[in-house]
């Protein structure tokens, strides 16, 4: 009896099945076909907008405005060769090239493929009151990055871009999508998890002439943190045409926290074009130019510093005790070792470190670098902090190199010889530095030792950023720096000084010249590094012309510089 009862259960149960399988395949189904064929779900990705970055005062060096993409849904694309005849219409666009370009980005049934970018609002109306022609036409509205300032700060900004195949490899776990818009170089890079918004997106389902049927889900996007960087965007015009038609680098500091307010190099590129699809052509020409727009020798430039290098040889020989401030040595105009004679620029004649300094007498630093040998100059060199990292907070910076006996006999298995200390004493010989760490020298002898740590954020999202407000004394007696400072005094104040043209009303300046040779027949490069103190602050600053010949051309720069920031009442 219950196997009888069981097996009626089983039979009613599998008739009713049976029975609304043909209700929905035979008796509704025509009805589901066109309801499926005539609604589908779309995913329309939503951007976050850039968080904005500010100079020092509040000024916009990196906007954000509203831009319209014009993008292709592929689901439910029926009419191809019409929508995108038509496209190519209204947007003056080859048809082929929009073709290609919606070939070349689809890569999901669900995804919407953009086709152009940036498009006028007059075109954006006359594609909205076409959809219902179009179901696959989806106009997005988003943001596109400006750059008010254009080329005087983008070695600091960077740029910004579509995240290519490298970076959507390594930053996938992260987050980035195929469509991020991210930072490339400088700040922008730097702090991109800061500044990139939230990715969001909308669930719609829409029937076959593209209109809305209903909203299934919605993710808001979210706008990232704006920042306030050190910079003061006055001195970046004012490094930027101090530098106009030069090749090098400019990098000012506020020597007495490490806040940078200028950092500038030449020649520059401007970030726009990495967002204008218009002129998307000239990156290329950016990217192969043998001048080397794109990169920023303010921080990754290594060139041999030249007699600036001569003010870590006279801290290592009076901290050492092998010299006092009035040792004095004779200047023939040339130092003579083994047969050969290593040239002065001038005759001094009888020179003490204070005149050394003013003056830049060679043959008194092929002294002092014979006594004091190669091992202890590379050691002074590195505790003022050449050949090593600032740890700005940019990307890409070069370390640089101070050679020595024994890198040399590791690296090249060969000896170092009595005239490589001579030249490493005077700044040459394999001895490469960038302009950030002579500023930062220079800051540190400026201090009396106490070093300060470089770097542009000052806040994040209306927080100011506080971790790179430490400081360190370097192991080095006070009153040699003391007596360095009045030497580097000297070159600016003695008529006879390499510098006196930097010699200003109301302004202490003090620093050091260099004219580092380069191989070939090409000129020298141009070096003035040194610090000026002001009514307003205190500043640590470098002027490095590549092949920019005498250093007096690197000190007139300087003077350019400084009146421009007094003008201003920033000094």
């Amino acid at each position: 009896m219950r196997i009888k009862i069981i097996r009626i259960i089983i039979i009613g149960l599998f008739v009713l099945i049976v029975a609304d399988l043909i209700y929905v395949q035979v008796i509704r189904g025509q009805y589901f076909y066109h309801l499926s064929a005539n609604n589908r779900i779309r995913i329309v990705p939503l951007e976050g907008w850039r968080g904005r970055i500010e100079d020092r005062h509040g000024n916009i060096l990196a906007d954000r405005r509203v831009a319209y993409d014009v993008m292709v849904a592929p689901q439910g694309l029926h009419d191809r060769q019409g929508l995108f005849r038509f496209l190519a219409k209204v947007l003056d666009i080859d048809q082929k090239k929009l073709e290609k370009k919606y070939a070349q980005k689809k890569y999901a049934l669900f995804a919407p493929v953009v086709v152009a970018e940036d498009i006028d609002r007059d075109k954006v109306i006359i594609l909205e009151e076409s959809k219902y022609l179009y179901p696959s036409l989806i106009v997005q509205e988003g943001f596109r990055r400006s750059y008010p300032l254009g080329k005087n700060s983008s070695h600091v900004l960077g740029y910004v871009g579509k995240i290519n195949r490298v970076r959507k490899k390594r930053f996938k776990e992260y987050g980035y999508s195929p469509q991020n818009i991210i930072g490339y170089s400088g700040v922008e890079e730097y702090y991109d998890a800061y500044l990139k918004g939230g990715e969001g997106g909308i669930q719609i389902e829409v029937n076959s002439r593209g209109q809305q049927v209903r909203l299934l889900s919605l993710k808001e996007p979210t706008t990232g943190q704006d920042i306030s960087l050190t910079i003061d965007s006055d001195v970046q015009q004012i490094a930027s045409e101090a530098l106009e038609g030069e090749t090098g680098a400019i990098v000012v500091m506020d020597m007495d926290n490490g806040e940078i307010l200028g950092l500038t190099s030449a020649p520059s590129y401007d970030p726009n074009i990495f967002i204008d699809a218009a002129k998307q052509k000239r990156i290329s020409i950016l990217f192969n130019n043998p001048s080397a727009p794109m990169l920023n020798r303010a921080i990754k430039g290594l060139y041999p510093p030249g007699s600036v290098f001569k003010v870590p040889v006279a801290i290592g020989a009076l901290d050492a005790g092998k010299i006092t401030p009035h040792t004095t040595y004779n200047c023939k105009g040339y130092y003579e070792l083994g047969g050969t004679k290593f040239r002065c620029a001038h005759t001094h004649g009888p020179e003490n470190l204070i005149e050394s300094l003013a003056h830049s007498c060679n043959v008194y630093y092929y002294r002092l670098g014979l006594i004091l040998g190669a091992d202890m100059i590379q050691q002074y060199a590195r505790q003022l902090g050449l050949g090593s990292l600032t740890y700005i907070d940019l990307p890409y910076e070069e370390s640089g190199v101070v050679p020595g006996r024994r890198q040399r006999s590791l690296r090249r298995r060969e000896r170092w010889y009595a005239g490589d200390t001579l030249n490493l004493s005077i700044g040459q010989g394999g001895l490469l530095v960038t302009p950030l760490q002579l500023v930062r020298m220079m800051a540190t002898v400026a201090n009396s030792g106490l070093e300060v740590q470089p770097h542009v954020i000052k806040a994040i999202g209306g927080t100011a950023v506080e971790q790179y407000d430490f400081k360190r004394n370097v192991k080095i007696k006070k009153e040699v720096l003391e007596t360095v400072q009045k030497g580097m005094r000297a070159a600016v104040t003695n008529f006879s000084g390499t510098a006196h043209v930097l010699d200003l009303e109301e302004l202490y300046v003090a620093g050091k010249t260099g004219t580092a040779q380069t191989s070939g027949e090409k000129l020298s490069h141009a070096w003035f590094v040194g610090y000026a103190k002001g009514e307003e602050r205190n500043i640590a600053f470098c002027v490095f012309l590549e092949h920019g010949d005498s250093s007096h051309n690197a000190c007139l720069v300087a003077r350019q510089l400084l009146l421009g920031m007094q003008a201003k009442e920033i000094l």
